[in-house]
Protein backbone atom coordinates (compact mmCIF):
# COMPACT_ATOMS: atom_id res chain seq x y z
CA UNK A 1 0.00 0.00 0.00
CA UNK A 2 2.97 2.29 0.16
CA UNK A 3 4.80 3.76 2.81
CA UNK A 4 4.35 7.34 4.53
CA UNK A 5 7.07 10.16 3.10
CA UNK A 6 7.83 12.51 6.25
CA UNK A 7 6.06 15.88 4.90
CA UNK A 8 4.19 14.63 1.72
CA UNK A 9 0.79 14.53 1.24
CA UNK A 10 -0.91 11.22 0.76
CA UNK A 11 -3.62 10.21 -1.46
CA UNK A 12 -5.46 7.39 -3.53
CA UNK A 13 -8.06 6.18 -5.88
CA UNK A 14 -9.94 2.82 -4.58
CA UNK A 15 -11.84 0.37 -6.79
CA UNK A 16 -11.32 -3.19 -8.10
CA UNK A 17 -10.35 -3.25 -11.01
CA UNK A 18 -8.04 -0.05 -11.08
CA UNK A 19 -5.49 -1.29 -14.08
CA UNK A 20 -7.23 1.45 -16.43
CA UNK A 21 -6.64 3.94 -14.11
CA UNK A 22 -4.59 7.49 -15.26
CA UNK A 23 -6.11 9.01 -12.03
CA UNK A 24 -2.48 9.23 -10.93
CA UNK A 25 -0.85 10.74 -13.67
CA UNK A 26 -3.94 13.99 -13.35
CA UNK A 27 -3.49 14.35 -9.70
CA UNK A 28 0.24 14.26 -10.11
CA UNK A 29 -0.02 16.66 -12.77
CA UNK A 30 -2.79 18.81 -10.51
CA UNK A 31 -0.78 18.77 -7.59
CA UNK A 32 2.40 20.14 -9.60
CA UNK A 33 0.97 22.84 -11.16
CA UNK A 34 -0.78 23.80 -7.62
CA UNK A 35 2.74 23.44 -5.61
CA UNK A 36 1.31 20.56 -3.45
CA UNK A 37 4.22 18.00 -2.59
CA UNK A 38 1.76 14.80 -2.50
CA UNK A 39 1.90 10.94 -3.41
CA UNK A 40 -1.32 9.59 -6.06
CA UNK A 41 -1.88 6.14 -5.29
CA UNK A 42 -3.86 3.01 -6.68
CA UNK A 43 -5.39 0.70 -3.60
CA UNK A 44 -7.61 -2.37 -5.27
CA UNK A 45 -9.54 -3.45 -2.60
CA UNK A 46 -11.23 -7.02 -2.68
CA UNK A 47 -14.64 -5.85 -1.61
CA UNK A 48 -14.12 -8.31 1.54
CA UNK A 49 -11.38 -6.08 2.71
CA UNK A 50 -13.24 -2.71 1.95
CA UNK A 51 -13.68 -2.74 5.95
CA UNK A 52 -10.81 -3.57 7.06
CA UNK A 53 -8.68 -1.71 4.91
CA UNK A 54 -10.43 1.60 5.74
CA UNK A 55 -9.31 1.20 9.12
CA UNK A 56 -6.36 0.31 8.29
CA UNK A 57 -4.91 1.86 5.20
CA UNK A 58 -7.78 4.98 4.10
CA UNK A 59 -8.20 6.57 7.22
CA UNK A 60 -4.00 6.99 7.49
CA UNK A 61 -4.35 8.93 3.68
CA UNK A 62 -5.04 13.01 3.61
CA UNK A 63 -8.06 11.98 0.94
CA UNK A 64 -8.35 9.35 -1.45
CA UNK A 65 -11.15 8.88 -4.39
CA UNK A 66 -13.59 6.19 -4.59
CA UNK A 67 -14.88 4.18 -8.16
CA UNK A 68 -16.62 0.97 -9.27
CA UNK A 69 -18.06 -0.71 -7.18
CA UNK A 70 -17.57 1.34 -3.73
CA UNK A 71 -19.43 4.77 -4.73
CA UNK A 72 -22.45 3.61 -2.22
CA UNK A 73 -20.81 1.02 -0.28
CA UNK A 74 -18.15 3.74 1.14
CA UNK A 75 -20.71 5.64 2.59
CA UNK A 76 -21.68 3.95 5.74
CA UNK A 77 -17.80 3.95 6.85
CA UNK A 78 -17.77 8.11 6.97
CA UNK A 79 -18.39 10.49 9.26
CA UNK A 80 -20.37 13.02 6.69
CA UNK A 81 -21.67 13.77 3.57
CA UNK A 82 -21.92 16.93 1.42
CA UNK A 83 -24.83 18.11 0.56
CA UNK A 84 -24.77 16.51 -2.67
CA UNK A 85 -23.13 13.08 -1.82
CA UNK A 86 -26.23 12.34 0.36
CA UNK A 87 -28.79 13.33 -2.58
CA UNK A 88 -26.66 10.93 -4.86
CA UNK A 89 -26.36 8.26 -2.65
CA UNK A 90 -23.09 8.03 -4.59
CA UNK A 91 -19.31 9.30 -3.46
CA UNK A 92 -16.49 9.30 -5.26
CA UNK A 93 -13.80 12.05 -2.85
CA UNK A 94 -13.48 11.35 0.85
CA UNK A 95 -11.43 13.83 2.75
CA UNK A 96 -9.87 12.96 6.04
CA UNK A 97 -9.47 15.73 8.24
CA UNK A 98 -8.38 14.59 11.93
CA UNK A 99 -9.63 11.37 11.96
CA UNK A 100 -12.35 11.95 10.35
CA UNK A 101 -13.53 11.14 6.74
CA UNK A 102 -16.34 13.35 5.04
CA UNK A 103 -18.01 12.24 1.36
CA UNK A 104 -18.36 14.42 -1.46
CA UNK A 105 -19.20 14.01 -5.12
CA UNK A 106 -17.61 15.96 -7.14
CA UNK A 107 -18.05 13.79 -10.57
CA UNK A 108 -21.03 16.65 -10.98
CA UNK A 109 -18.58 19.42 -11.19
CA UNK A 110 -16.27 17.76 -13.97
CA UNK A 111 -19.85 16.37 -15.72
CA UNK A 112 -21.31 19.88 -15.79
CA UNK A 113 -17.70 21.24 -16.74
CA UNK A 114 -17.40 18.92 -19.60
CA UNK A 115 -20.57 19.34 -20.93
CA UNK A 116 -20.36 23.05 -21.12
CA UNK A 117 -16.71 22.75 -22.68
CA UNK A 118 -18.12 20.78 -25.64
CA UNK A 119 -21.31 22.70 -26.04
CA UNK A 120 -23.93 20.76 -24.96
CA UNK A 121 -26.89 21.99 -22.89
CA UNK A 122 -27.94 19.70 -19.99
CA UNK A 123 -32.09 19.62 -21.07
CA UNK A 124 -34.99 18.63 -22.88
CA UNK A 125 -35.19 14.52 -23.06
CA UNK A 126 -32.35 12.54 -21.48
CA UNK A 127 -30.86 8.74 -21.41
CA UNK A 128 -28.92 7.21 -19.02
CA UNK A 129 -27.37 3.92 -19.68
CA UNK A 130 -26.69 2.38 -16.25
CA UNK A 131 -27.80 2.84 -13.15
CA UNK A 132 -24.86 2.41 -10.68
CA UNK A 133 -22.72 5.34 -8.88
CA UNK A 134 -21.94 7.22 -11.97
CA UNK A 135 -25.45 6.76 -13.46
CA UNK A 136 -27.24 7.77 -10.26
CA UNK A 137 -25.18 11.25 -10.65
CA UNK A 138 -26.34 11.62 -13.90
CA UNK A 139 -29.88 10.95 -13.20
CA UNK A 140 -29.89 13.51 -10.15
CA UNK A 141 -28.03 16.03 -12.20
CA UNK A 142 -29.94 15.86 -15.27
CA UNK A 143 -33.44 15.75 -13.17
CA UNK A 144 -31.81 19.22 -11.40
CA UNK A 145 -31.38 20.61 -14.31
CA UNK A 146 -35.14 20.36 -15.42
CA UNK A 147 -34.48 17.75 -18.31
CA UNK A 148 -36.81 14.61 -18.69
CA UNK A 149 -35.11 11.30 -17.20
CA UNK A 150 -35.08 7.80 -18.39
CA UNK A 151 -32.99 5.22 -17.37
CA UNK A 152 -31.75 2.33 -19.16
CA UNK A 153 -31.05 -0.75 -17.89
CA UNK A 154 -31.18 -4.46 -18.57
CA UNK A 155 -32.32 -8.10 -16.49
CA UNK A 156 -31.75 -7.57 -12.89
CA UNK A 157 -30.52 -4.70 -13.03
CA UNK A 158 -34.29 -3.01 -13.88
CA UNK A 159 -35.30 -3.37 -10.09
CA UNK A 160 -32.09 -1.44 -9.35
CA UNK A 161 -32.87 1.26 -11.77
CA UNK A 162 -36.72 1.70 -10.68
CA UNK A 163 -35.20 2.28 -7.15
CA UNK A 164 -33.60 4.82 -8.64
CA UNK A 165 -36.16 6.06 -10.35
CA UNK A 166 -38.07 6.16 -7.09
CA UNK A 167 -35.16 8.35 -5.52
CA UNK A 168 -35.65 10.63 -7.63
CA UNK A 169 -39.21 11.03 -7.33
CA UNK A 170 -39.22 11.00 -3.36
CA UNK A 171 -35.95 13.50 -2.76
CA UNK A 172 -36.54 15.80 -6.05
CA UNK A 173 -40.97 15.58 -6.57
CA UNK A 174 -39.42 14.77 -10.06
CA UNK A 175 -40.95 12.08 -12.58
CA UNK A 176 -38.61 9.89 -14.48
CA UNK A 177 -38.90 6.35 -15.98
CA UNK A 178 -37.19 3.26 -16.59
CA UNK A 179 -36.86 1.40 -20.18
CA UNK A 180 -34.72 -1.94 -20.91
CA UNK A 181 -32.08 -1.44 -23.29
CA UNK A 182 -33.06 -3.38 -25.71
CA UNK A 183 -36.40 -1.60 -25.81
CA UNK A 184 -34.83 1.64 -26.93
CA UNK A 185 -36.14 2.92 -30.03
CA UNK A 186 -36.34 6.82 -30.47
CA UNK A 187 -33.89 9.66 -29.94
CA UNK A 188 -32.68 11.68 -27.13
CA UNK A 189 -31.79 15.35 -26.37
CA UNK A 190 -28.44 13.75 -24.66
CA UNK A 191 -27.53 9.98 -24.45
CA UNK A 192 -25.31 9.45 -21.42
CA UNK A 193 -22.86 6.36 -21.47
CA UNK A 194 -22.36 5.33 -17.36
CA UNK A 195 -22.25 1.80 -18.30
CA UNK A 196 -18.30 -0.27 -19.23
CA UNK A 197 -19.63 -1.22 -22.66
CA UNK A 198 -17.10 0.14 -25.23
CA UNK A 199 -14.39 0.19 -22.64
CA UNK A 200 -11.12 -1.34 -23.55
CA UNK A 201 -10.21 -4.17 -24.35
CA UNK A 202 -13.77 -4.52 -25.70
CA UNK A 203 -13.37 -1.19 -28.10
CA UNK A 204 -16.12 -2.67 -30.62
CA UNK A 205 -18.93 -2.75 -28.90
CA UNK A 206 -21.85 -0.10 -28.38
CA UNK A 207 -24.56 0.41 -25.55
CA UNK A 208 -26.86 1.43 -28.24
CA UNK A 209 -27.99 0.99 -31.90
CA UNK A 210 -26.94 3.58 -34.02
CA UNK A 211 -29.85 4.46 -35.50
CA UNK A 212 -30.78 5.82 -31.82
CA UNK A 213 -27.81 7.72 -32.16
CA UNK A 214 -28.21 9.17 -35.12
CA UNK A 215 -32.21 10.52 -33.97
CA UNK A 216 -29.90 12.05 -30.96
CA UNK A 217 -28.99 15.41 -30.27
CA UNK A 218 -26.10 14.55 -28.40
CA UNK A 219 -24.10 11.62 -26.78
CA UNK A 220 -21.70 12.06 -23.35
CA UNK A 221 -19.53 8.84 -22.91
CA UNK A 222 -17.88 8.50 -19.62
CA UNK A 223 -15.66 6.13 -20.61
CA UNK A 224 -12.09 7.50 -21.50
CA UNK A 225 -9.99 4.64 -22.24
CA UNK A 226 -10.59 4.65 -25.94
CA UNK A 227 -10.54 8.49 -25.78
CA UNK A 228 -13.23 7.35 -28.61
CA UNK A 229 -15.69 4.69 -28.39
CA UNK A 230 -17.74 3.45 -30.94
CA UNK A 231 -20.81 5.40 -29.37
CA UNK A 232 -18.49 8.48 -30.25
CA UNK A 233 -17.68 7.51 -33.29
CA UNK A 234 -20.61 6.47 -34.63
CA UNK A 235 -21.79 9.64 -33.16
CA UNK A 236 -19.37 11.79 -34.86
CA UNK A 237 -20.34 10.07 -38.19
CA UNK A 238 -23.85 11.34 -38.06
CA UNK A 239 -22.61 14.97 -36.75
CA UNK A 240 -24.33 14.51 -33.41
CA UNK A 241 -22.09 16.46 -30.15
CA UNK A 242 -20.04 14.39 -28.39
CA UNK A 243 -17.80 14.07 -25.60
CA UNK A 244 -16.15 11.72 -23.30
CA UNK A 245 -15.39 11.12 -20.13
CA UNK A 246 -11.49 12.55 -19.87
CA UNK A 247 -12.71 16.34 -19.42
CA UNK A 248 -15.04 15.25 -16.65
CA UNK A 249 -12.17 13.03 -14.87
CA UNK A 250 -10.13 15.34 -15.07
CA UNK A 251 -12.06 18.38 -13.87
CA UNK A 252 -13.20 16.35 -11.28
CA UNK A 253 -10.51 15.73 -10.07
CA UNK A 254 -9.58 19.21 -9.81
CA UNK A 255 -12.15 19.98 -7.57
CA UNK A 256 -11.12 17.01 -5.20
CA UNK A 257 -7.39 18.94 -5.06
CA UNK A 258 -9.88 21.84 -3.74
CA UNK A 259 -11.04 19.72 -1.31
CA UNK A 260 -8.16 18.73 0.12
CA UNK A 261 -5.60 21.43 -0.73
CA UNK A 262 -7.60 24.74 -1.15
CA UNK A 263 -5.72 24.42 -4.92
CA UNK A 264 -7.72 26.48 -7.77
CA UNK A 265 -6.82 25.81 -11.45
CA UNK A 266 -7.44 27.91 -14.19
CA UNK A 267 -9.49 26.98 -17.21
CA UNK A 268 -5.89 26.71 -19.20
CA UNK A 269 -3.99 24.59 -16.38
CA UNK A 270 -6.92 22.12 -16.41
CA UNK A 271 -6.68 22.18 -20.59
CA UNK A 272 -3.45 21.63 -20.57
CA UNK A 273 -3.28 18.27 -18.37
CA UNK A 274 -6.34 17.11 -20.49
CA UNK A 275 -4.22 17.57 -23.54
CA UNK A 276 -1.34 16.18 -21.48
CA UNK A 277 -3.66 12.80 -20.34
CA UNK A 278 -4.96 12.52 -23.78
CA UNK A 279 -1.11 12.34 -24.62
CA UNK A 280 -0.46 9.50 -21.66
CA UNK A 281 -3.23 7.30 -23.46
CA UNK A 282 -2.06 7.24 -26.69
CA UNK A 283 1.51 6.94 -26.18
Amino acid sequence: MGIPIKNKQRYGLIGNPLGHSISPFIHNELQKSAGIVGEYGLFEIREDRLESEFEKTLKKLNGFNVTIPYKTEIISRLDSLSSRALLFGAVNTVDIKNGRAKGYNTDCEGFIKSLYGAGIELKGTVLVLGCGGAARMFAFESALAGARVTVAARGKSMAKAQKLCDEIKDKLDKASEIICINNICTGYDLIINATPVGMFPAVDACPVSEDIIKKSGAVFDAIYNPLETKLLSLAKKHGVKCVNGLPMLVWQAAVAEQIWNGSEFSDKVIESVIKKSEEYLTR
